[in-house]
């Protein structure tokens, strides 16, 4: 006897044709095996009500506050329970309710299809990344620093050659890395902004050298749309914007060299944004910071499909915002884009372990492992080699 835990519908189906279930009963059945919650937020109580009924009658249920059924509170939250077969009746049943259902039907489809959906094809230039749920890619970082709170700074070795630095980053696409990551601005807590001419001094005659040695594409970590576009011009396909687009101008050059981006959230500015940091709901708050920031990206005409979305862990969250985000990082999927992860070396490691930066490598592993269990595609990281290793073990357990 055994009690499982599948998670995905292909573990489900797969578990199924090992026992040589017949193809259409297994159609059938994994929806019925596949089960969810779904948190909906400030309902009407007319709208809540209806919601429960409609899910009893599908043999699932709704929870509601107790006031709204009374009629007492005249909004209230709603945690749909069912199954994927009871939410696509559901979508059905509600298609042509009043009360705002139908349109809520519409959104609860959209966020059941996109949270399920485990391959994203990313075409980055001459490049093209498969991004499978399971098997995360690496984003290896070259921090072309004097700062960087990783230790790792290239302007402060001894060497900092343009030849060491291009050495380093072949190294480091030899050790597995999928992507290089060019920034030449600290974005550690407490940091001042670079000028411009100095941020381009910086990364772009690494990027022009980069872009015709290694076979990888090159992203650059920027939120200035001067160093984008420079960036662009002379081999990166990526753009890397800590700020999310907040800059009008960014969203265009990342349009015009049909550039791929990864758009954070992050709560203030680096030199601030570890002052207090306050959430009243955070994952909530982040999921709507990014939903927005996708949407003026896809109206810049940016490609929907080469944007990849990344929570800011460690942009101004506290250390239990940032493992909040980590346990709940799943959630994200609902908006349907490919998830990013920076956990390397970060502080909430060294809280936890009492160890300063280059000691982090054991608490960056976990955290990487725990971010690629719950949905992570990409994880941008310091130490490539190791969390590669880690990661190969991962993606052979899962597979």
């Amino acid at each position: 006897m055994q009690i499982l835990q599948a998670k995905r519908y292909n573990e489900i189906a797969s578990l199924m044709r090992q026992m040589k279930v017949d193809p259409y009963g297994i159609k059938i059945m994994v929806p019925k095996a596949l089960t969810f919650l779904m948190r909906l937020n400030s309902l009407s109580n007319v709208a809540a009500n209806i919601l429960k009924q409609e899910m009893l009658s599908l043999g699932g249920d709704a929870a509601i506050t107790k006031d709204a059924i009374t009629g007492k509170a005249k909004k209230t939250d709603c945690l749909l329970i069912g199954n994927l077969s009871q939410f696509r009746s559901l979508h059905s049943k509600l298609s042509f309710q009043p009360f705002g259902l139908a349109k809520l039907s519409q959104e609860i489809s959209l966020g059941l299809n996109n949270y399920q959906r485990d391959i994203f094809i990313i075409e980055l230039g001459r490049y093209k990344l498969s991004l499978r749920e399971g098997n995360p890619k690496i984003m290896g970082v070259i921090n072309l620093t004097p700062d960087s709170f990783s230790g790792d700074g290239l302007y402060q070795a001894k060497d900092c050659s343009l030849t060491s630095i291009i050495r380093y980053a072949q190294k480091i696409a030899a050790d597995g890395a999928d992507i290089i990551d060019v920034g030449g601005e600290s974005s550690r807590p407490g940091a001042k902004p670079l000028p411009v001419k100095e941020e381009l001094k910086r990364t772009i005659p690494v990027i022009k050298i980069l872009a015709k040695k290694i076979k990888v594409p090159i992203s650059i970590d920027t939120y200035k749309p001067e160093v984008a576009k420079q960036a662009l011009s002379q081999g990166a396909v990526l753009v890397n914007d800590i700020s999310g687009l907040k800059n009008p101008k960014m969203a265009k050059v990342i349009a015009e060299f049909k550039a791929g981006v990864v758009i954070m959230h992050m709560q203030g500015v680096p030199k601030t944004m570890q002052k207090n940091p306050q959430y009243t709901c955070l994952l909530e708050e982040i999921m709507t910071y990014l939903d927005k920031a996708i949407n003026k990206a896809v109206s810049s005409g940016i490609d929907r499909q080469k944007i990849i979305i990344d929570p800011g862990i460690g942009f101004g969250k506290t250390p239990n915002n940032n493992l909040e985000i980590l346990k709940q990082l799943q959630a994200l999927r609902i908006l349907g884009r490919p998830i990013m992860a920076g956990v390397s070396r970060k502080s909430f490691i060294g809280k936890i372990l009492n160890t300063p930066v280059q000691e982090r490598i054991n608490g960056t592993i976990a955290s990487c492992v725990m971010a690629a269990e719950n949905g992570a595609s990409i994880l941008r990281v310091h130490d490539v080699k190791e969390v590669k290793e880690a990661l190969k073990i991962f993606s052979r357990i899962n597979q």
